[in-house]
Protein backbone atom coordinates (compact mmCIF):
# COMPACT_ATOMS: atom_id res chain seq x y z
CA UNK A 1 0.00 0.00 0.00
CA UNK A 2 1.18 3.33 -1.18
CA UNK A 3 2.77 5.49 2.21
CA UNK A 4 -0.18 8.38 1.06
CA UNK A 5 -2.80 6.15 0.16
CA UNK A 6 -4.98 7.51 2.61
CA UNK A 7 -3.64 11.07 2.06
CA UNK A 8 -1.42 13.43 3.90
CA UNK A 9 -1.86 15.78 6.64
CA UNK A 10 0.94 18.43 6.37
CA UNK A 11 2.02 19.44 9.73
CA UNK A 12 4.10 22.95 9.39
CA UNK A 13 6.24 24.39 12.15
CA UNK A 14 4.62 21.60 14.72
CA UNK A 15 7.06 21.24 17.72
CA UNK A 16 8.04 17.32 18.67
CA UNK A 17 5.56 17.37 21.89
CA UNK A 18 2.98 18.32 19.59
CA UNK A 19 3.65 15.84 16.89
CA UNK A 20 3.50 13.13 19.93
CA UNK A 21 -0.02 14.04 20.72
CA UNK A 22 -0.99 14.56 16.97
CA UNK A 23 0.70 11.18 16.21
CA UNK A 24 -1.89 9.31 18.69
CA UNK A 25 -4.99 10.46 17.11
CA UNK A 26 -7.13 8.16 14.81
CA UNK A 27 -7.25 10.38 11.59
CA UNK A 28 -8.22 7.82 9.24
CA UNK A 29 -4.97 6.05 8.22
CA UNK A 30 -3.82 9.63 6.72
CA UNK A 31 0.02 9.91 6.80
CA UNK A 32 1.77 13.20 9.40
CA UNK A 33 4.38 14.52 7.53
CA UNK A 34 6.45 17.49 9.02
CA UNK A 35 7.48 20.68 7.00
CA UNK A 36 9.78 23.49 8.80
CA UNK A 37 7.51 26.43 6.50
CA UNK A 38 4.79 26.50 4.08
CA UNK A 39 7.22 27.22 1.04
CA UNK A 40 8.48 23.62 1.65
CA UNK A 41 4.95 22.36 1.66
CA UNK A 42 4.45 24.16 -1.54
CA UNK A 43 7.27 23.37 -3.29
CA UNK A 44 6.72 19.18 -2.04
CA UNK A 45 3.37 19.29 -3.27
CA UNK A 46 4.56 20.68 -6.67
CA UNK A 47 7.49 17.78 -6.99
CA UNK A 48 5.66 14.68 -5.33
CA UNK A 49 1.98 15.54 -5.96
CA UNK A 50 1.09 15.21 -2.41
CA UNK A 51 -2.43 13.85 -1.60
CA UNK A 52 -3.09 16.45 1.26
CA UNK A 53 -6.09 16.05 3.18
CA UNK A 54 -5.45 19.09 5.95
CA UNK A 55 -2.75 21.33 6.87
CA UNK A 56 -1.99 22.07 10.53
CA UNK A 57 0.42 25.53 10.93
CA UNK A 58 1.37 25.34 14.52
CA UNK A 59 1.67 29.63 14.57
CA UNK A 60 -0.34 32.13 15.70
CA UNK A 61 -3.13 33.93 13.82
CA UNK A 62 -1.54 37.03 13.05
CA UNK A 63 2.10 35.40 11.16
CA UNK A 64 3.99 34.45 8.61
CA UNK A 65 2.87 31.05 9.27
CA UNK A 66 -0.87 31.98 9.91
CA UNK A 67 -3.64 33.11 7.96
CA UNK A 68 -1.43 34.85 5.99
CA UNK A 69 0.13 31.69 4.78
CA UNK A 70 -3.24 30.26 3.93
CA UNK A 71 -4.08 33.44 1.83
CA UNK A 72 -0.71 32.80 -0.18
CA UNK A 73 -1.49 28.70 -0.22
CA UNK A 74 -4.94 29.82 -1.93
CA UNK A 75 -2.86 32.34 -4.68
CA UNK A 76 -0.90 29.31 -6.04
CA UNK A 77 -2.44 27.82 -8.90
CA UNK A 78 -4.08 24.32 -8.59
CA UNK A 79 -3.34 24.02 -4.61
CA UNK A 80 -5.68 21.90 -3.19
CA UNK A 81 -8.74 23.54 -1.20
CA UNK A 82 -7.96 21.32 2.12
CA UNK A 83 -8.77 22.48 5.87
CA UNK A 84 -6.40 24.58 7.54
CA UNK A 85 -5.93 24.62 11.02
CA UNK A 86 -3.94 26.47 13.15
CA UNK A 87 -2.26 25.23 17.06
CA UNK A 88 -1.83 28.60 18.69
CA UNK A 89 -1.16 29.89 22.55
CA UNK A 90 -3.84 32.93 22.71
CA UNK A 91 -7.11 33.53 21.00
CA UNK A 92 -9.29 36.26 21.24
CA UNK A 93 -13.13 37.44 19.87
CA UNK A 94 -10.88 39.71 17.54
CA UNK A 95 -8.72 36.98 16.04
CA UNK A 96 -11.87 34.22 16.02
CA UNK A 97 -13.65 36.63 14.08
CA UNK A 98 -10.51 37.15 11.52
CA UNK A 99 -9.94 32.99 11.07
CA UNK A 100 -13.60 32.81 10.08
CA UNK A 101 -13.39 35.77 7.58
CA UNK A 102 -9.93 34.22 5.74
CA UNK A 103 -12.11 31.16 5.65
CA UNK A 104 -9.77 28.97 8.77
CA UNK A 105 -11.23 25.91 9.84
CA UNK A 106 -10.78 25.61 13.56
CA UNK A 107 -8.49 26.48 16.15
CA UNK A 108 -6.73 24.60 18.94
CA UNK A 109 -5.38 26.25 21.83
CA UNK A 110 -2.51 24.99 23.63
CA UNK A 111 -2.43 22.44 25.38
CA UNK A 112 -3.63 20.40 23.08
CA UNK A 113 -6.39 18.07 23.56
CA UNK A 114 -6.01 14.63 22.14
CA UNK A 115 -9.85 13.77 22.02
CA UNK A 116 -11.04 17.21 20.83
CA UNK A 117 -8.43 17.38 17.89
CA UNK A 118 -8.75 13.76 16.95
CA UNK A 119 -13.15 14.35 16.15
CA UNK A 120 -12.42 17.98 14.85
CA UNK A 121 -10.18 17.05 12.44
CA UNK A 122 -11.77 13.79 11.55
CA UNK A 123 -15.09 15.31 11.08
CA UNK A 124 -13.41 18.56 9.21
CA UNK A 125 -11.99 15.98 6.41
CA UNK A 126 -14.80 13.44 5.83
CA UNK A 127 -16.95 16.71 5.53
CA UNK A 128 -15.07 19.40 3.85
CA UNK A 129 -16.43 19.63 0.46
CA UNK A 130 -19.96 20.14 1.88
CA UNK A 131 -19.13 22.85 4.39
CA UNK A 132 -16.78 24.77 1.57
CA UNK A 133 -20.26 24.83 -0.31
CA UNK A 134 -22.16 25.82 2.58
CA UNK A 135 -20.03 29.37 3.47
CA UNK A 136 -19.47 30.13 -0.21
CA UNK A 137 -22.14 32.58 -0.49
CA UNK A 138 -20.54 33.99 3.18
CA UNK A 139 -16.78 34.16 2.12
CA UNK A 140 -15.07 37.52 2.61
CA UNK A 141 -12.64 38.33 0.31
CA UNK A 142 -9.58 40.12 1.91
CA UNK A 143 -9.12 43.96 2.57
CA UNK A 144 -9.19 46.23 -0.37
CA UNK A 145 -9.64 50.24 -0.23
CA UNK A 146 -12.87 51.26 -1.27
CA UNK A 147 -12.99 52.85 -4.61
CA UNK A 148 -13.95 56.31 -3.28
CA UNK A 149 -10.81 56.58 -0.79
CA UNK A 150 -9.03 54.63 -3.75
CA UNK A 151 -10.35 58.16 -6.46
CA UNK A 152 -9.07 59.96 -3.87
CA UNK A 153 -5.83 58.72 -2.98
CA UNK A 154 -4.95 58.94 -6.88
CA UNK A 155 -5.99 62.26 -7.13
CA UNK A 156 -4.36 64.10 -4.22
CA UNK A 157 -1.09 62.28 -3.98
CA UNK A 158 -0.84 63.33 -8.27
CA UNK A 159 -2.09 66.49 -7.46
CA UNK A 160 0.65 67.09 -4.80
CA UNK A 161 3.66 65.71 -7.01
CA UNK A 162 2.98 68.31 -9.48
CA UNK A 163 2.45 71.05 -7.58
CA UNK A 164 5.22 70.38 -5.49
CA UNK A 165 7.88 69.54 -7.64
CA UNK A 166 9.59 72.62 -8.21
CA UNK A 167 10.05 72.59 -4.58
CA UNK A 168 11.42 69.48 -4.76
CA UNK A 169 14.20 70.17 -7.24
CA UNK A 170 15.14 73.03 -4.74
CA UNK A 171 15.64 71.04 -2.06
CA UNK A 172 17.68 68.56 -3.73
CA UNK A 173 20.00 70.69 -4.56
CA UNK A 174 20.14 72.40 -0.66
CA UNK A 175 20.64 68.61 0.07
CA UNK A 176 23.16 67.49 -2.57
CA UNK A 177 25.51 70.99 -0.99
CA UNK A 178 25.31 70.03 2.71
CA UNK A 179 26.00 65.97 2.47
CA UNK A 180 26.93 63.41 -0.38
CA UNK A 181 24.73 60.33 -1.00
CA UNK A 182 21.04 59.22 -2.39
CA UNK A 183 18.74 61.78 -2.37
CA UNK A 184 15.74 59.23 -1.99
CA UNK A 185 15.63 55.86 -0.33
CA UNK A 186 13.31 52.97 0.17
CA UNK A 187 13.32 50.63 2.89
CA UNK A 188 11.42 47.07 3.53
CA UNK A 189 7.39 48.22 5.24
CA UNK A 190 4.65 45.94 6.18
CA UNK A 191 0.86 47.01 5.62
CA UNK A 192 -2.14 45.49 5.48
CA UNK A 193 -2.50 41.88 5.76
CA UNK A 194 1.05 41.57 6.36
CA UNK A 195 2.16 42.20 2.76
CA UNK A 196 5.91 44.00 2.21
CA UNK A 197 6.52 47.11 -0.15
CA UNK A 198 9.22 49.27 -0.78
CA UNK A 199 8.63 52.65 1.22
CA UNK A 200 10.16 55.71 -0.50
CA UNK A 201 11.06 58.47 2.03
CA UNK A 202 13.59 61.57 1.50
CA UNK A 203 16.92 60.92 3.37
CA UNK A 204 17.23 63.36 6.20
CA UNK A 205 20.64 61.26 8.23
CA UNK A 206 23.79 60.66 7.34
CA UNK A 207 24.97 57.71 4.75
CA UNK A 208 25.35 54.25 6.78
CA UNK A 209 23.23 55.78 9.75
CA UNK A 210 22.12 51.96 10.29
CA UNK A 211 25.37 51.12 11.54
CA UNK A 212 25.41 53.62 14.08
CA UNK A 213 22.13 52.24 15.84
CA UNK A 214 23.45 49.83 18.59
CA UNK A 215 25.82 52.35 20.16
CA UNK A 216 22.81 54.43 20.21
CA UNK A 217 20.23 52.40 21.58
CA UNK A 218 20.58 53.88 25.08
CA UNK A 219 18.97 56.96 23.61
CA UNK A 220 15.88 55.26 22.62
CA UNK A 221 12.66 56.48 24.04
CA UNK A 222 11.09 53.32 23.90
CA UNK A 223 13.50 51.01 25.66
CA UNK A 224 12.45 48.75 28.58
CA UNK A 225 15.25 50.02 30.38
CA UNK A 226 18.11 52.19 29.98
CA UNK A 227 20.52 50.22 30.51
CA UNK A 228 21.73 46.55 28.92
CA UNK A 229 24.28 44.48 30.51
CA UNK A 230 27.36 44.77 28.11
CA UNK A 231 27.89 40.36 28.77
CA UNK A 232 23.97 40.43 27.08
CA UNK A 233 25.81 41.84 23.78
CA UNK A 234 25.54 38.69 21.05
CA UNK A 235 26.86 39.46 17.51
CA UNK A 236 23.81 38.73 15.17
CA UNK A 237 26.63 38.05 12.35
CA UNK A 238 29.05 35.36 13.97
CA UNK A 239 28.26 31.64 14.09
CA UNK A 240 25.92 30.23 17.00
CA UNK A 241 27.39 27.64 19.24
CA UNK A 242 25.82 24.99 17.34
CA UNK A 243 27.65 25.68 14.31
CA UNK A 244 31.06 26.47 15.46
CA UNK A 245 30.91 22.91 17.61
CA UNK A 246 30.02 20.96 14.26
CA UNK A 247 32.40 23.38 12.40
CA UNK A 248 30.12 24.20 9.77
CA UNK A 249 28.31 27.33 8.29
CA UNK A 250 25.77 28.74 9.85
CA UNK A 251 23.05 26.09 8.99
CA UNK A 252 19.79 28.40 9.79
CA UNK A 253 20.16 31.70 7.87
CA UNK A 254 17.90 34.41 8.06
CA UNK A 255 17.88 37.30 5.44
CA UNK A 256 16.70 40.77 4.62
CA UNK A 257 17.53 42.64 1.38
CA UNK A 258 21.45 42.32 1.37
CA UNK A 259 21.94 41.14 4.82
CA UNK A 260 21.68 37.60 6.37
CA UNK A 261 22.49 36.44 9.79
CA UNK A 262 22.09 33.77 12.26
CA UNK A 263 18.63 32.91 13.47
CA UNK A 264 19.40 31.33 16.98
CA UNK A 265 21.64 34.17 17.89
CA UNK A 266 18.84 36.60 16.29
CA UNK A 267 16.20 34.38 19.30
CA UNK A 268 19.12 34.92 21.65
CA UNK A 269 19.46 38.91 21.08
CA UNK A 270 15.71 39.26 21.30
CA UNK A 271 15.13 37.19 24.33
CA UNK A 272 18.47 39.03 26.08
CA UNK A 273 18.04 42.69 25.39
CA UNK A 274 14.45 42.63 26.03
CA UNK A 275 13.87 44.92 23.30
CA UNK A 276 10.49 46.89 22.65
CA UNK A 277 8.87 46.78 19.11
CA UNK A 278 9.36 50.27 17.97
CA UNK A 279 12.69 52.18 17.90
CA UNK A 280 13.11 55.98 18.17
CA UNK A 281 15.84 58.52 19.25
CA UNK A 282 15.07 61.50 21.10
CA UNK A 283 17.90 64.32 19.43
CA UNK A 284 19.14 61.67 17.43
CA UNK A 285 22.87 62.57 15.85
CA UNK A 286 22.85 61.23 12.72
CA UNK A 287 20.14 63.66 11.58
CA UNK A 288 21.28 65.87 8.94
CA UNK A 289 20.80 69.55 9.29
CA UNK A 290 18.31 69.66 6.58
CA UNK A 291 16.69 66.36 7.59
CA UNK A 292 15.93 67.78 11.22
CA UNK A 293 14.11 70.30 9.33
CA UNK A 294 12.15 68.19 7.00
CA UNK A 295 11.24 65.70 9.38
CA UNK A 296 9.86 68.27 11.98
CA UNK A 297 7.41 69.05 9.13
CA UNK A 298 7.51 66.01 7.86
CA UNK A 299 8.51 66.81 4.37
CA UNK A 300 10.67 63.79 4.49
CA UNK A 301 7.55 61.75 4.19
CA UNK A 302 6.01 63.70 0.49
CA UNK A 303 7.97 60.77 -1.57
CA UNK A 304 5.22 58.27 0.00
CA UNK A 305 2.82 59.89 -1.98
CA UNK A 306 4.43 57.96 -4.94
CA UNK A 307 3.76 54.65 -2.48
CA UNK A 308 -0.15 56.12 -2.51
CA UNK A 309 -0.55 56.76 -6.06
CA UNK A 310 0.42 53.48 -7.07
CA UNK A 311 -1.73 51.68 -4.26
CA UNK A 312 1.13 50.49 -1.90
CA UNK A 313 -0.56 52.72 0.62
CA UNK A 314 -3.38 55.19 1.25
CA UNK A 315 -3.28 58.95 2.14
CA UNK A 316 -4.81 57.53 5.67
CA UNK A 317 -4.32 54.67 7.68
CA UNK A 318 -1.76 52.89 10.06
CA UNK A 319 1.70 53.35 9.39
CA UNK A 320 3.39 50.85 7.44
CA UNK A 321 6.31 49.37 10.05
CA UNK A 322 9.72 48.05 9.08
CA UNK A 323 10.44 44.10 9.16
CA UNK A 324 12.11 43.94 12.29
CA UNK A 325 9.27 45.77 14.13
CA UNK A 326 5.91 43.94 12.42
CA UNK A 327 7.41 40.97 13.41
CA UNK A 328 7.20 41.43 17.19
CA UNK A 329 3.64 42.62 16.21
CA UNK A 330 1.86 38.97 14.93
CA UNK A 331 0.71 38.40 18.52
CA UNK A 332 -3.22 38.24 19.12
CA UNK A 333 -3.36 41.34 21.27
CA UNK A 334 -2.46 43.83 18.32
CA UNK A 335 -4.27 41.62 15.07
CA UNK A 336 -6.37 44.25 13.79
CA UNK A 337 -3.62 46.82 13.52
CA UNK A 338 -2.52 44.45 9.94
CA UNK A 339 -6.60 44.72 9.03
CA UNK A 340 -6.40 48.46 7.95
CA UNK A 341 -5.22 50.11 5.49
CA UNK A 342 -1.40 51.54 5.35
CA UNK A 343 -1.22 55.20 5.53
CA UNK A 344 0.58 58.40 5.36
CA UNK A 345 -1.14 59.60 8.33
CA UNK A 346 -3.67 58.29 11.12
CA UNK A 347 -4.57 58.60 14.44
CA UNK A 348 -1.59 58.28 16.50
CA UNK A 349 0.14 60.73 14.55
CA UNK A 350 -2.47 63.44 14.66
CA UNK A 351 -3.82 62.81 18.72
CA UNK A 352 0.21 62.58 19.97
CA UNK A 353 2.16 65.18 17.55
CA UNK A 354 3.78 67.53 19.73
CA UNK A 355 1.67 66.56 23.30
CA UNK A 356 5.36 64.48 24.53
CA UNK A 357 6.56 61.03 24.74
CA UNK A 358 4.43 58.31 23.78
CA UNK A 359 4.90 54.86 24.70
CA UNK A 360 4.92 51.82 22.46
CA UNK A 361 1.31 50.38 23.99
CA UNK A 362 -0.52 53.55 23.32
CA UNK A 363 0.53 53.85 19.91
CA UNK A 364 -0.66 50.29 19.09
CA UNK A 365 -3.38 51.11 20.80
CA UNK A 366 -4.51 53.81 18.64
CA UNK A 367 -3.46 51.42 15.65
CA UNK A 368 -6.14 48.78 16.40
CA UNK A 369 -8.75 51.63 17.20
CA UNK A 370 -8.30 53.28 13.79
CA UNK A 371 -8.61 49.70 12.40
CA UNK A 372 -11.85 49.27 14.07
CA UNK A 373 -13.50 52.64 13.04
CA UNK A 374 -11.79 54.16 9.82
CA UNK A 375 -14.08 55.09 7.01
CA UNK A 376 -13.66 57.60 4.26
CA UNK A 377 -15.73 60.37 6.16
CA UNK A 378 -13.32 59.30 9.22
CA UNK A 379 -10.58 59.76 7.47
CA UNK A 380 -10.93 63.24 6.10
CA UNK A 381 -11.55 64.25 9.54
CA UNK A 382 -7.94 62.96 10.10
CA UNK A 383 -6.83 64.92 7.52
CA UNK A 384 -8.04 68.47 8.56
CA UNK A 385 -6.85 67.41 11.67
CA UNK A 386 -3.08 66.58 10.24
CA UNK A 387 -2.29 70.08 8.96
CA UNK A 388 -2.16 72.08 12.32
CA UNK A 389 -0.21 69.00 13.29
CA UNK A 390 2.23 69.47 11.31
CA UNK A 391 3.85 72.57 12.05
CA UNK A 392 4.58 70.73 16.07
CA UNK A 393 7.81 70.41 17.24
CA UNK A 394 7.98 66.59 18.03
CA UNK A 395 8.24 64.44 15.23
CA UNK A 396 6.60 61.23 14.95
Amino acid sequence: MPANENGIIALINVDAATYDIISQCNLGGAELMMFKSGLELSQRWEKQGLQLKAIVSQSEVVAPMGIYLLETLRKQHNFPDVPFVLLVNNVTENTIRLCLQTGVADIFRFPLKKNRFEKRMSFLIANWNLLRKRKAKEAIKEYQIPLAKRLFDIFFSGLVLLCLSPFLLILIIIMKLESKGPIFYYSLRVGTGYKVFKFYKIRSMYVNADQRLKELKHLNQYAASDKVAPAQEIELNSLCDECVKNGTKCQQLMYADDKSWCERNYIKTRKALAENAFIKLKNDPRITRVGKIIRNTSIDELPQLWNVFIGDMSIVGNRPLPLYEAEKLTTDKYALRFMAPAGITGLWQVEKRGKGEMSSEERMMLDNSYALNHSFVYDIKLILKTIPALFQKENV
